[in-house]
């Protein structure tokens, strides 16, 4: 029976992601996949090794862009398909996400990933039910919200609450519905595509500095108006998690890493905090931790008349980096970023925080914690005005 396109694309896509499948996978095609193989050359032949064209399949697939001419057209149309399931996944996420309470939101990265290890080269991957693939990560529990009215009189409302499940229910529950099975590679794929794009240090270049403090005091001394959300207080926050030298872990932002919530971490995110859990437990535990975006949701989740940082609250939604940017609607590239403090600096999975002067704070990744940069040494690739708060001078509250 002879494989499409679509079939061999995906098997590019989910081989050559990992490095032992790759070592492994020329045998199995001289063995079994002979037909196939000068497709996969065609296929993989546009950049220099099958990794690197995998790569860049999994970046225009997320981030978007130009694909280049000489990419076959069936391979074309599974990017464009991914990018239009992902519109219709990042949807069903975002109303799931609107239905959770305390801040269990779904981690839109994860569910991407295994969206995406499943099926990029899939056909029609927008028809094989999206919707009910977002429901695999979660059980939905009916609630009831007692309250008083101004009269005394009580009245019990009932609601609706979605309730992440553990990632091992969530595949039991993608094989049941989908009627796809989730092999090892399907598993080793999810944690290469997960540690790919989310953002981390150890994919750019450049020096940092560590703040030298300890403290877990959230401090807003430094504000300029912490009555609204606004971009010099931004950078107070930021300048304050370097000094006390906060940490870095998937998911968090700015809560104290207690042992129940690191345990809910590891739980949520068993590859990007599972496979750091000694280094977290003994540089991060006890102390704030954020992730990059995390940073930037945790100021404007701040309620600074009790100190605390409240899931989803002063209209800054639970959205990743690379949202935030296509959110924005003032932005550009590097070459015309104006020097105004409190701008998000941008690459795709990643963000920071431009403090002026040069220098940006950034939760950088797992091993190095929220760290100060400067500018000009960093990969970014873009620049915009957080949608979610206020950008104003200092003459202004002068």
């Amino acid at each position: 029976m002879a494989l499409t396109a679509a079939a061999a694309a995906k098997i590019a896509a989910t081989v050559l992601t990992n490095e032992k499948l790759r070592k492994t996978a020329g045998w199995i095609i001289a063995a079994i996949l002979s037909p196939l193989i000068l497709l996969l050359v065609i296929i993989c032949s546009f950049m220099s090794g099958g990794a690197d064209h995998n790569v860049q399949a999994l970046e225009l697939s997320y981030y978007g862009g130009m694909i280049a001419g000489e990419v076959p057209e069936a391979y074309r149309q599974h990017i464009e398909d991914i990018r239009a399931s992902f519109a219709i996944l990042e949807g069903n996420i975002a109303s799931i996400n609107a239905m959770t309470e305390n801040g269990n939101g779904l981690d839109s990265h994860r569910v991407k990933a295994i969206f995406y290890s499943l099926f990029f080269g899939a056909e029609n991957p927008t028809e094989v039910g999206i919707a009910q693939f977002a429901d695999c990560f979660v059980t939905y529990e009916q609630r009831t919200n007692t309250w008083m009215d101004d009269d005394g009189v009580e009245h019990n409302d009932t609601y609706t609450v979605a309730v992440p499940l553990p990632l091992e229910t969530a595949y039991a529950n993608i094989q049941s519905v989908m009627g796809v099975c989730i092999t090892d590679a399907v598993r080793e794929n999810v944690t290469a595509i997960m540690l790919r794009t989310q953002s981390g240090g150890d994919t750019f270049s450049g020096a940092y500095l560590r703040g030298d403090g300890t403290s877990i005091e959230l401090d807003v001394s430094a504000f300029t108006d912490p009555t609204t959300k606004n971009n010099l207080d931004l950078v107070a926050y930021a300048v304050s998690a370097w000094e006390n030298g906060w940490g870095y872990v998937w998911g968090t932002y700015g809560s104290v890493l207690t042992d129940s919530l690191f345990a809910y971490k590891l739980e949520q995110y068993p590859e990007g905090v599972g496979n750091y859990a000694d280094f977290i437990r003994e540089n991060w535990l006890g102390g704030r931790t954020t992730d990059c975006v995390g940073l930037i949701k945790g100021y404007g989740w701040l309620d600074v008349s009790d100190m605390s940082i409240g899931y989803g609250t002063n209209g800054m939604p639970d959205i990743g980096a690379d949202s935030m940017y296509e959110n924005a609607s003032v932005k550009g590239d590097m070459s015309c970023m104006p020097d105004t403090p409190g701008l998000a600096v941008w690459h795709s999975g990643h963000i920071g925080v431009y403090i002026g002067n040069g220098e940006v704070i950034e939760a950088m990744g797992t091993k190095y914690g929220v760290v100060k940069t400067q500018l000009s040494e960093r990969s970014w690739t873009a620049w915009l005005e957080i949608p979610y708060i206020n950008y104003i001078t200092v003459e202004e509250i002068r």
